[in-house]
């Protein structure tokens, strides 16, 4: 009876203590959610973050400026080089006789050049030349004129005394020999008038076409020395790009070449990756984008290294496109069936060198990245 008395009083005690642990729980869960609330609006939320991120870098793909056919390879792959390095080396007995060609070929230009002006030179005294024999022929012309005169004014004056018996036949005769020899001395200088002028006349014209090859130009600035001159440099880079050196720091990959290989102009050699300038794609979704812009930190782990290794880098770009709208195939449906889906959009994010330099990534790797959208 008694037991049973100090139960029944103790029971309203338990349920008091019962209510009150609840309520204190239930204080706590509400504190913790207002507590992760507050956390997640003011800190948490401002955090975006994706798995979706890989590794990449600019690679540089090596091909050849000129053909040939390959004497030597100098790297293999995963081998590291320096800008400048030599990767490989094209037989060069092809380029080194196409550069003596354009040599003796300037050379044989500026001697046609320098013929050019000795030429005009000589067309100049030519001209001169023909001058004299014009002016001459013409002399001769009027003399002959003269003559002609006399010999016609003579004849026609024995003519007229022919008839009166006062000149005789002989006399009359040498009057007409005398005037049929000056027509015909009339008519050779007028000739030779005419073939002096036709002579000063094609001095002249040689002279101009002569003269249009060395216009407004000397020996280093004429149109046929310059021509000689580009192809000349033109066959010395060409012998110089027979060495094909590396274009950027980084490491070699993909390497096709072989020794004794026939390549042509611009056919891949290998490739060399920057390791040292290696940036990520973070693969964001659409409706995580609303508040990330350019120059925001980012903070990457490497699946590599493990969540231990940190890296540093800065949001430098968004893409233009989704992956889907660069695809060579289009998700574009026009049947009907259509399902809307949340697209990623890739973000470039730079990392630091010095981060890279002490831990190398490679290209491809998983990554994963968080953007700190405070600022």
């Amino acid at each position: 009876m008694s037991d049973t008395l100090t139960t029944t009083l103790a029971t309203p005690d338990n349920s008091l203590r019962r209510k009150r642990l609840f309520a204190a729980l239930g204080g706590v869960i509400a504190l913790s959610a207002i507590g992760y609330g507050l956390y997640w609006h003011f800190h948490a939320s401002r955090f975006i973050s994706t798995d979706n991120a890989y590794t990449a870098a600019e690679v540089a793909q090596v091909t050849p400026s000129v053909g040939g056919t390959v004497a030597a390879v100098k790297v293999v792959d995963t081998q590291s080089v320096k800008q400048g390095d030599v990767l490989v080396v094209i037989d060069d007995t092809d380029a080194r006789l196409a550069l003596a060609q354009a040599e003796a070929e300037l050379g044989r230009a500026v001697r046609r050049v320098k013929g050019y002006v000795a030429n005009d030179n000589g067309l100049s005294a030519q001209i001169q030349a023909r001058d004299a024999d014009e002016r001459r022929a013409a002399a001769q012309l009027v003399a002959a004129e003269s003559d002609f005169e006399r010999a016609e004014i003579d004849l026609k004056r024995r003519e007229a005394l022919a008839g009166s018996g006062s000149v005789s036949g002989e006399e009359l005769t040498r009057a007409q020999n005398a005037f049929a020899t000056a027509k015909a001395n009339l008519d050779v200088a007028r000739a030779a008038a005419a073939q002096a002028r036709a002579n000063r006349a094609a001095a002249l014209g040689s002279r101009e076409a002569n003269a249009v090859l060395i216009e407004n130009a000397d020996l280093d600035s004429n149109p046929e020395v310059a021509l000689a001159r580009a192809r000349r440099d033109q066959a010395r880079v060409d012998l110089e790009r027979t060495v094909v050196r590396a274009p950027v720091d980084g490491v070699i990959a993909r390497r096709q070449v072989q020794v004794g290989q026939r390549i042509q102009a611009g056919a891949p050699l290998l490739n060399v990756v920057p390791v040292q300038q290696m940036h990520v794609d973070a693969n964001f979704k659409e409706v995580q984008l609303d508040r990330v812009q350019v120059g925001q930190a980012v903070e990457l782990h490497s699946d590599r290294y493990g969540s231990d290794v940190v890296y540093h880098g800065v949001v430098e770009g968004i893409s233009g496109g989704t992956g889907a709208a660069f695809a060579t195939i289009p998700a574009q449906n026009a049947t009907g069936n259509w399902i809307k889906v949340v697209q990623r959009l890739p973000v470039r994010v730079r990392l630091k060198a010095e981060e890279l330099a002490e831990r190398p990534l490679q290209v491809g790797l998983s990554m994963i990245a968080t953007i700190d959208t405070r600022h």
